[in-house]
């Protein structure tokens, strides 16, 4: 195996190596750190709270279907409130989590209120505006590209796309997608695990806490607009959904479309612009999708496993349990390294290269398995199938200007900060899709 240059030599101590994971310098190539966790699985970390870090698929998927394997934190020794009433984190204690972070029943309650906008019958009917978004960014290159201009295929392209069409099915305001991105962009930092692997609050605590006031501020407003005036959006649905004979209280509707806000664009945003950077490095895939347009859905399913957008999550033992021989006793936190699962020689023929006709390629955990698979899949899959079939339909020669990119200071959301590329020309719309 090839080390990148930017990754330091194994130092024969695999919680060190996981710390690694920590520095700005592996957020290019972090995949040989994943290799040595792998090899050395379990890897427990020293520290107050008991955390182990898993990197191989066996053992990510058993936890991630277990429901032993909480998403709560509650159940972890590591989050374990102060006296003060202040999470370990650093940050206040969240008395109402998302259900992203709650577990059955209340989960299943508030996923299932939302699902119905995510199937993959109701994502299909958004394909016409899908199509007309990515259209329509790529005319806006145009001008740029005939200029012989740089242009930001992050900036132009990856971020927009998902911003406008989650803020779309929420029913928000698209002309401030740079505002929600900012703000959705800081609280994505707050997984990063930091707590984990040093025992210490992710930098930023402060930025994050006035960002989630912000967003709580901005839907608590707008849940207000659509009592007065409902829609045909998921806010007023929530609004009018009873549970349990109740109807939800404001701080689970503005929690959830906080969260959908947050979920439904970020990880779309990393898959684009990583699927991008992969593609613009192997101009014989963009040809061959450019002449194959059916083969987008394979090439989707290995991109999200070879460049994973979510890179790592975290579980908690809500009781004792076991993975692969290991004892986890109850709060124990479970590190899980999906971006190392995707790659394991066990399950994937040469795992570092991509290849588009993978027939594995569909195991990848980038979506998570059990209870807590990613609501968005089938919309992320639709809006990465359709940005990079017409971007390789319409996008003549498109080369990167500097392979050596800036990436994200996130670990977990691991993605690049901007994607500099020149191309000879862009096509009129009015070529047809052929999907």
């Amino acid at each position: 195996m090839n080390r990148d240059a930017s990754c330091p030599r194994s130092t024969g101590d695999p919680a060190a190596t996981a710390r690694g994971l920590l520095d700005p310098a592996a957020r290019p190539h972090p995949y040989p750190y994943y290799d040595e966790i792998r090899a050395a699985e379990p890897v427990w970390m020293e520290g107050e709270h008991p955390v182990v870090v898993l990197a191989s698929h066996e053992a990510c998927s058993d936890v991630l279907r277990d429901p032993r394997a909480s998403n709560d934190r509650a159940h972890a020794l590591m989050y374990r409130p102060r006296g003060n009433g202040e999470a370990h984190d650093g940050g206040p204690r969240a008395e109402l989590p998302s259900f992203l972070f709650s577990d059955p029943p209340r989960h299943t309650v508030l996923r299932r209120l939302t699902a119905g906008d995510f199937t993959p019958r109701a994502v299909r009917r958004l394909t016409p505006m899908v199509k007309d978004l990515v259209d329509g960014l790529i005319d806006d290159m145009a001008e740029a590209v005939a200029r012989g201009s740089v242009v930001d295929g992050v900036g132009a392209f990856a971020s927009p796309l998902p911003v406008t069409v989650i803020c779309r099915v929420l029913g928000i305001d698209t002309g401030e997608r740079d505002w929600y991105r900012t703000r959705s962009s800081l609280l994505g930092r707050a997984v990063d695990p930091y707590m984990a692997f040093l025992g210490t609050p992710a930098p930023g605590a402060e930025e994050r806490l006035r960002a989630e006031r912000e967003l709580t501020l901005f839907f608590s407003r707008l849940a207000a607009e659509r009592r007065a005036e409902p829609r045909d959006d998921v806010m007023s649905r929530l609004l009018d959904a009873p549970v349990d004979g109740r109807p939800l209280s404001d701080e689970e509707i503005v929690t959830t479309c906080r969260l959908l806000l947050n979920a439904g664009h970020e990880t779309t945003v990393n898959l684009l612009a990583n699927g991008l950077y992969a593609l613009l490095r192997r101009p014989q895939e963009l040809a061959a999708l450019r002449e194959d347009p059916a083969t987008a859905p394979r090439l989707v399913e290995e991109l999200l496993r070879l460049e994973a957008p979510l890179q790592i999550v975290h579980r908690h033992a809500r009781e004792d349990m076991e993975v692969r021989g290991t004892r986890i006793a109850r709060g124990t936190t479970m590190v899980l390294l999906l971006g190392g699962a995707n790659r394991d020689a066990d399950v994937f023929s040469c795992p570092h290269r991509l290849s588009a006709d993978r027939p594995e390629a569909g195991r990848h955990l980038s979506f998570g398995l059990g209870t807590h698979y990613c609501l968005g899949a089938p919309l992320g899959r639709l809006e990465a199938e359709l940005a990079f079939v017409r971007f390789a339909q319409r996008v003549t020669a498109p080369r990167l200007v500097d392979e050596e990119l800036a990436f994200r200071p996130h670990v977990v959301l691991r993605g690049p900060e901007t994607l500099p590329l020149r191309a000879a020309s862009v096509l009129p719309r009015d070529l047809p899709w052929g999907v």
